[in-house]
């Protein structure tokens, strides 16, 4: 039988990340453009121009679109995205392209990715954390991904790790693990030393104590709020994507040492604890595994 052909386009803030996949998760083409995100008429209606482009050049079963916010139960638009991406709440992508667009948040695009196509391949029970600007999640439960009420659900980075911080973030939890990790507070935990992570590991990779500080300051608060959720879903694997995720066995090596001290092990179990297989692409691929999962669904 012929493997069916799924769209998968990740509607960032800075990029349109665009993929035609088969189902068994092999990339046939991917395309990048720029969002230009306050020009709402122009990214919308790049994405419709590179669906259709899609659907003259191939037979396309389906077709998903991931962005930044909370998709509605239907998932069939972003319904809450204050901020960011004008335009994007409450737009309908089925009626402006006319096509059947399942429309879903980006980091559980990324858990999708993982799932369908990577290193939670053939699993039942997983969470993964994405590292970046911020940091997001997804968890799948019974082989399926799990949205929640409101679809709100792996907002692993909305955790608190310190609850006499002063400072909220930007769902009013202090000391969220988002502002321990994330890039976005990177200068201000630097006291303005280092204005991106990348800065902060390269240092620490090169012996920098201020740099080894902060850095494994953060690293073991990530694997505080990593044990805490293993402790409420009991995953078999926790699988760490992002941008963050890079730095490999910079962050990978002392995340296991922590998480040795820090993870509840009954009966000598050890979750297992996996770099994502995809990165960049993850929003995208897992925006068309998850459209050929509902198409599926459907039929």
């Amino acid at each position: 039988m012929k493997n069916k052909l799924a769209v998968g386009i990740d509607l960032g803030c800075t990029n349109i990340k665009t993929v035609v996949v088969d189902d068994e998760g092999l990339i046939l083409v991917e395309d990048r453009k720029e969002t230009r995100e306050q020009d709402h008429h122009y990214w919308k209606r790049t994405v419709r121009e590179l669906i259709d482009d899609f659907k003259r050049k191939y037979l396309i079963s389906a077709i998903g679109l991931c962005a930044p916010g909370l998709a509605d139960m239907q998932n069939t638009c972003i319904a809450f995205m204050p901020g960011r991406l004008p335009g994007l709440e409450k737009f309908n992508w089925c009626d402006y392209t006319g096509e059947k667009v399942f429309v879903l948040n980006d980091a559980h695009s990324a858990m999708t990715a993982e799932a369908s196509f990577g290193s939670a391949r053939g699993l039942k029970h997983a969470i993964l954390l994405t590292l970046g600007t911020g940091v997001g999640g997804g968890i799948l439960i019974d082989g399926k991904l799990y949205q929640g009420l409101s679809q709100m659900a792996g907002h692993f980075g909305h955790a608190t790790i310190e609850s006499n911080s002063h400072t909220l973030d930007v769902t009013n939890m202090p000391g969220s693990i988002e502002d321990a990790i994330g890039n976005l507070t990177i200068e201000q935990r630097s006291h303005g030393k280092f204005q991106t992570t990348f800065q902060l590991i390269e240092a620490y990779n090169d012996g920098d104590t201020f740099a080894a500080w902060l850095w494994l300051s953060s690293v073991r608060k990530l694997a505080i709020s990593i044990a805490s959720a293993i402790n409420i879903l009991s995953p078999e694997a926790v699988i760490i994507g992002g941008g963050i995720a890079q730095a490999k066995n910079a962050l990978m090596k002392p995340l296991e040492t922590f998480l040795d001290l820090y993870e509840w092990r009954p009966g000598g179990k050890k979750t297992d604890l996996k770099l994502a297989k995809f990165s960049d692409l993850a929003g995208a691929i897992g925006a068309a595994g998850f459209a050929l999962s509902k198409t599926k669904e459907i039929q």
